[in-house]
């Protein structure tokens, strides 16, 4: 059977709930796409943690070179990386107890959905965590 997301009730639901998005490949450089979408979450009241190994500080932060290092629970992992790359991030998102794998927009990986709901994940790819925060309300 074809992967489906949630339904948009369902990533409501997710996003109302969530403290804690940490964001693999969340970019230093303020024009970037990751940088502008976290940022945005940030402020509507979403705890970002940064995840890139080339960065101390992203939005006054602390970045974190990978999930493993990260130093408390994490809801949701939101992942700004290459398809290729997701299956990896899925596995590290699995072992750190992760309750969500989501797949910005344009991003798209069966393999790392797969990885992800075999160890009890909800899976959302191809989806702007911002725009769905937006149709939904999440944190109202």
């Amino acid at each position: 059977m074809a992967f489906q997301n949630p339904a948009r009730e369902e990533i409501g639901n997710i996003l109302a709930n969530a403290g804690s998005i940490a964001v693999v490949g969340l970019s230093d450089k303020p024009d970037r796409t990751s940088h502008l979408v976290s940022m945005a979450m940030q402020s509507r009241g979403y705890r970002i943690i940064p995840v890139n190994p080339g960065a101390e500080h992203i939005l006054g932060e602390t970045c974190y070179p990978s999930l493993a290092d990260i130093p408390e629970p994490v809801d949701i992992v939101n992942v700004f990386r290459r398809s290729e790359y997701c299956a990896e991030v899925a596995q590290e998102a699995a072992a750190i107890g992760a309750k969500v794998l989501w797949l910005q927009q344009g991003i798209w990986s069966e393999e790392a959905a797969r990885i992800a709901q075999e160890n009890g994940m909800t899976v959302i790819m191809d989806r702007c965590i911002k725009v769905e925060d937006a149709i939904t309300g999440g944190r109202s």
